[in-house]
């Protein structure tokens, strides 16, 4: 078993303590994946491997790898909450067919390194987010990230009335209890902060001072996805875990649903995700 697995548009390549990911670049590679870069994933920041062939003895037939990362171990994959296409999943790795022997090899030598809590709920993160200062151009702002404090400087042409009257806005992350991110690949995309004083602004993002509204050409998965996720790191780090609201499974439930019937999610992607987000609700 080699120690490197070569796939479409990535390299896995195992560390010491991690799995070292490097995406390629290229037209055809994911654009989330060109802005990533380089990931470094913790073997014990993931909870199980899968192998499973596409189309075999056919001409195209494939082998796709998929680690699955621990719940609340990747503030990537937490501020994504289940949204991403398939194809843009950074823990899949799709290889040629004539590779398989190879992708199996990788991964049960994966499985072999992985923690002893591989099945328990990460209680930190253990993969990095980039980190600040960080830009996002949304369709109605222009939201900035500084290390401590995101800021709102809105559009003249996007931003409703009630946001342009209100002025720009800045929150401290001391504010802040977390983020959430709608996909703008979907309906009503957006990027909201969570107030830690419970204070509820406008359901609607366009007239929420805390939200800002994703459009066409504007905050793109690539650049919107990361924000986040640095955005929720970092708060992670300067406040207890037990501090943070819970991320809201029914809402998730819901949203997989969706991206099931659209199939965009396998049935097994699609149990395992609900299976993991069911646990998450009060009283089950």
């Amino acid at each position: 078993m080699g120690d490197v697995l070569a796939g479409n548009h990535a390299v896995w390549e195992f560390d010491s303590d991690s799995v070292l990911i490097r995406f390629a670049r290229g037209m055809r590679t994911p654009r989330l994946w060109h802005a990533l870069g380089t990931r470094r994933i913790p073997f014990e920041a993931l909870s199980a491997v899968h192998v499973t062939s596409r189309g075999a003895g056919g001409r195209r037939d494939t082998t796709v790898l998929h680690a699955v990362p621990r719940p609340g171990a990747d503030p990537l994959m937490e501020a994504a909450a289940g949204q991403l296409r398939e194809a843009s999943d950074p823990y899949r790795l799709v290889v040629p067919g004539d590779r398989a022997a190879q992708a199996a090899a990788f991964a049960e030598a994966l499985r072999e390194r992985l923690g002893p809590e591989a099945d328990e709920p990460a209680g930190s993160f253990l993969v990095e987010a980039a980190g600040p200062p960080l830009q996002l151009k949304a369709y109605d702002a222009r939201v900035g990230f500084d290390g401590s404090a995101v800021s709102f400087h809105w559009s003249r042409t996007g931003a409703t009335g009630t946001k342009w009257k209100a002025g720009d806005q800045r929150y401290e992350l001391t504010e802040l209890a977390g983020v959430e991110w709608r996909s703008p690949e979907g309906p009503g995309g957006h990027l909201r902060l969570i107030r830690r004083d419970g204070a509820a602004g406008d359901p609607r993002p366009d007239h929420d001072l805390a939200a800002a509204v994703f459009g066409t050409g504007y905050g793109a998965v690539h650049e919107s996805l990361p924000f986040a996720a640095a955005v929720l790191a970092t708060l992670r780090v300067r406040t207890p875990v037990a501090s943070v609201p819970a991320p809201r499974a029914d809402e998730r439930l819901h949203h997989l649903g969706e991206l099931h019937s659209a199939g965009l999610l396998t049935d097994a992607e699609y149990t395992a995700l609900r299976d993991r987000f069911t646990a998450d609700l009060p009283g089950v």
